[in-house]
């Protein structure tokens, strides 16, 4: 699929030749592009020209694809062949948050490996009292909300939640901004994802010469959150000289340690940018996973009351009564398959990671055209997951679908991108899966809930990942 093969070369096509949405001179199909509909605008043309097809900002082509088969094979050969859209790694080093995600060559792997082991499954399993207490937290919140009849922004909630836990797992730190109304990091941090994704898109970077209103409220935003981090590292110093200890005891600190040894090419720069990293992927994508099912929750009743059934009888199957209403061990986890089905399902309708972006490291042949190195390749995600193809039935809401694996009605898990795939698999995977567990099952074993609006305002935002313009609930105590 991806080497020349043994057809004429005539039959291979170039990237020119590949549909293309009408533009204009010079500018291309920039003046069409809205960053923050950005996703829906290039689903929109896939219906409309087929995949792949290309469109233009300015004079460079950006090439659009759909294909299930083709994507798993670019990612499964990252980074060797293959890396992550340039633009990306160049406008996240220039914010000083150039860490794992958009890493590439001989950086990436040392803190692969650092990252992979501080978000394994045994140090997850040891952190669960941790995460139960602030799961605790958030009940806590959601009760005084409901005892006051308030209207809960769950996705402001729920990033706290995420903020919380990844500051606890990965640095040792708990700021506890679920006990908080301002003055939190969110603050900062929910201005960076946006602005990376208007840039990387942007056709000059006007920012480096020119700053407007908006880039000057980033770059404060950015000073406090890299302020935020060097003190955080410091503390971290500081306990390591303290309250020395053999082996790590958080991602953050064995970051240190390896910065220290001899001979070591890990810089302090990227540390910070790995620890503002997590922060970005931990505080935005498990969020919006989470917030994206409330939706789809809050019209179906029976399938709350049904969840409520199923949490409850799972929390107290040990025959002692769960007052907290909180899953009470790492084991029990297990039995709630059904609570992150109902998030994946959610997902696969509203994809978080609704873009891939990549661009091949050589000349390179995919399906039946010629991509030069160096090509802008971004996969959409949504299209094949409502490909009858893959997935019976699929506009329909069916988180039982992801029970029922093998049987008619399931699903081709290929055809599922959330957290990637290949070598650059999401690292912090299983994580998410605790987490969507966690929050869902004692959301539906505590309260009912309802939207506070119509569905139809709560809008699909392209900020990097793909987000709720607004997610207001109303909840109330069962």
């Amino acid at each position: 699929m991806m080497n020349a093969a043994a057809e004429p070369r005539t039959s291979w096509r170039q990237v020119a030749d590949l549909p293309c949405p009408k533009g204009l001179p010079l500018v291309g199909n920039l003046l069409q592009l809205s960053p923050a509909r950005l996703h829906l605008i290039l689903e929109r043309w896939a219906e409309e020209l087929g995949a792949p097809f290309r469109f233009q900002v300015g004079n460079i082509p950006i090439t659009v694809w759909t294909d299930t088969e083709l994507i798993q094979s670019i990612m499964r050969e990252r980074p060797h062949r293959y890396r992550r859209y340039q633009p990306i790694e160049a406008v996240l080093e220039e914010m000083g948050c150039n860490g794992l995600f958009s890493a590439e060559g001989p950086a990436w792997e040392p803190q692969r490996r650092l990252v992979m082991q501080a978000l394994s499954i045994p140090n997850v399993r040891a952190f669960y009292p941790t995460l139960v207490e602030i799961t605790e937290r958030l009940r806590q919140r959601w009760l005084r909300a409901a005892q006051r009849g308030e209207t809960v922004e769950m996705t402001e909630d729920l990033k706290r939640f995420t903020v919380d836990v990844t500051s606890a797992l990965a640095f040792g730190e708990d700021p506890r901004t679920l006990e908080k109304e301002h003055g939190v990091i969110q603050e900062h941090l929910e201005l960076i994802l946006p602005t990376v994704m208007a840039r990387i898109n942007a056709l000059f970077p006007y920012w480096r010469y020119v700053k407007l209103p908006r880039d000057r409220k980033v770059d404060h935003a950015l000073a406090e959150v890299h302020r935020y981090v060097r003190e955080m590292m410091q503390r971290a110093r500081d306990r390591m000289r303290d309250e020395p200890s053999e082996t790590p005891r958080n991602l953050l600190e064995a970051m240190l340690a390896m910065r220290d040894e001899p001979g070591s090419v890990l810089t302090d720069d990227q540390i910070a940018a790995n620890v503002l990293t997590l922060l970005l992927a931990g505080e935005d994508t498990t969020a919006d996973s989470i917030a994206w099912t409330l939706p789809y929750l809050a019209e179906d009743p029976a399938l709350q009351t049904q969840l409520h059934e199923d949490a409850r009888r799972i929390f107290n199957a040990g025959g002692e009564h769960n007052e907290r209403g909180v899953c009470p061990d790492y084991a029990t986890l297990k039995e709630l398959d059904l609570f992150e089905a109902i998030a994946t399902e959610a997902t696969r309708l509203r994809p978080v990671a609704s873009v891939h972006s990549f661009e091949p490291l050589e000349d390179v042949r995919v399906g039946d055209v010629e991509l030069p190195a160096g090509t802008r390749m971004f996969f959409l995600a949504r299209p094949a997951m409502l490909d009858a193809k893959n997935f019976v039935d699929p506009q329909r809401y069916d988180p039982y679908r992801w029970i029922r694996k093998g049987e008619q009605g399931a699903h081709d898990v290929r055809a599922y991108l959330q957290f990637g795939a290949g070598p650059r698999v999401c690292p912090g995977r299983h994580l998410a899966s605790v987490e969507m567990r966690l929050v869902l099952s004692m959301l539906m074993a505590n309260f009912s809930m309802e939207l506070a609006t119509d569905p139809a305002n709560i809008q699909e935002v392209q900020a990097f990942t793909m987000v709720p313009s607004t997610m207001p609930v109303k909840l109330t105590l069962r």
